[in-house]
């Protein structure tokens, strides 16, 4: 408290003695230290993900601030380590990677690091995993220092890809060394999106619960809500619908209706239909007597869930009752594919699509008879024994090949038919997902 108490005055003092020319302050802008200006941007993001909805404006004004007064720094302020790992921390914390280039082209005196510059660098400007080991142990060994949760956060980054894991830990050190902070914000995401990809279910709920916690009001929270949605759905048989529920409980009632849609959707999408039905119905509990417009919208989520079910008719009812003009654009389309599968389900199919050919008359079974016996007897053969295959019943008879041809003809456009509908199916669902 004392900490953001004392860089809450520092971001104060920056802000008045910036725009309001010669308002009174303990330090002028161009004499106030990198490091402190360092502070005050780090005050503004973590004010940020803390839910204050201003502080965004701030940022980019301290990023653009910070930035100029770094290009225009004389050498001798590097001498100073605290300002060194300001201007390490800036880049690391969305500013200009190439201010950092220029920084390193004017150290003629060795006040950087070479290795940590070397390696962010790299980071910067997407080439990270040529020294992903490196990185890593540079984390390791700055660990206690300033840069050391930024540089646990860069390494956990770069290392996602190659050992998730390894990752995981990098971004545990991170928050243990940044509580609070947006460094813990962007780890605690992070690591979600990494157990929600990996499989990793109990951790994962465990790293959404220490998010719903902290940082509910963050401008990352909808990212945070697509990643938890994307854990429970495409793991849901390892997750209990409590895990859930205690996971939610946090947030308050639109917040919670909101992820509930998000899941409903989902799963409708995947086929899960228990779980779409699950969701839609606790967000059709949290919308105001589910008569709202969000009630509406859990019920349509669940029509198009119950599409594949026994409940086929109340689902395309349900689908029906939204309007399309009421939805946007990938929920209409998800709307025409369900309609479409529906239609599909319930149409009847073509009567000569389910014979094998001609039903012969008692005449031509007769005819069929004659020549047949006529045939044998030609032959020399049996009664009973030509022309009947090992194994089949003696009195089978070859179907007509007219009829034959007029089955596999109507047979054919039925294949035809359906498969168009389900490529235009696929279509819709394409372009709903993007």
């Amino acid at each position: 408290m004392v900490r953001k108490q004392r860089r809450h005055h520092l971001a104060l003092t920056l802000t008045f003695g910036i725009l309001v020319p010669g308002a009174a302050s303990a330090e002028g802008q161009d004499n106030l230290p990198l490091y402190k200006m360092l502070r005050s941007l780090e005050f503004v993001q973590d004010s940020m993900v803390a839910g204050d909805s201003s502080a965004g404006e701030m940022q980019r004004f301290l990023l653009a601030t910070i930035d100029d007064r770094l290009r225009n720094a004389d050498k001798s302020v590097f001498e100073d380590g605290r300002n060194v790992d300001a201007a390490l921390i800036y880049a690391m914390s969305g500013g200009n990677p190439e201010t950092l280039e220029y920084l390193m082209s004017r150290d003629v005196n060795g006040n950087f690091d070479n290795r940590v510059a070397d390696v962010l660098r790299k980071y910067l400007n997407g080439k990270g995993l040529l020294v992903v080991n490196t990185l890593a142990d540079i984390a390791r060994e700055y660990r206690d220092k300033p840069i050391g949760p930024y540089l646990s956060l860069v390494a956990g980054n770069v290392m996602s890809g190659k050992n998730p894991k390894a990752a995981l830990k990098l971004y545990d050190w991170a928050r243990l060394m940044a509580p609070g902070t947006i460094v813990e914000e962007s780890a605690l995401r992070r690591s979600l999106a990494l157990c929600a990809d990996a499989g990793m279910v109990p951790m994962g709920l465990d790293y959404a619960q220490r998010y719903t916690r902290r940082f509910l009001h963050s401008p990352y929270a909808s990212q945070f809500a697509d990643l938890f949605v994307q854990l429970v759905v495409d793991h849901d048989s390892d997750i209990k619908q409590q895990d859930i529920i205690d996971t939610l409980s946090f947030m308050d009632p639109p917040r919670q209706r909101e992820i509930y849609l998000r899941m409903a959707r989902r799963a409708a999408i995947a086929g899960k239909s228990d779980l779409a039905t699950l969701a839609a119905s606790r967000a059709q509990a949290i919308s105001v007597g589910g008569g709202d417009a969000f009630g509406a919208l859990a019920n349509f989520y669940g029509g198009v869930a119950a599409i594949s079910t026994p409940e086929l008719k109340s689902a395309i009812s349900d689908v029906d009752q939204m309007p399309a003009g009421e939805l946007n654009t990938r929920d209409r389309a998800l709307r025409d594919a369900a309609k479409a599968v529906a239609q599909e389900i319930m149409r009847t199919p073509d009567a000569a699509s389910l014979g094998q050919g001609s039903v012969p008359t008692l005449s031509n079974q007769q005819n069929t008879e004659h020549d047949a016996a006529v045939t044998n007897q030609a032959g020399g053969q049996s009664p009973g024994t030509a022309g009947v295959e090992q194994g089949a019943p003696a009195d089978a008879a070859p179907a007509p090949e007219g009829g034959r041809q007029e089955a596999d003809s109507s047979f054919n456009a039925f294949v035809t038919t359906s498969r168009s509908k389900l490529d235009a199916i696929d279509g819709l669902l394409k372009q709903e997902s993007h």
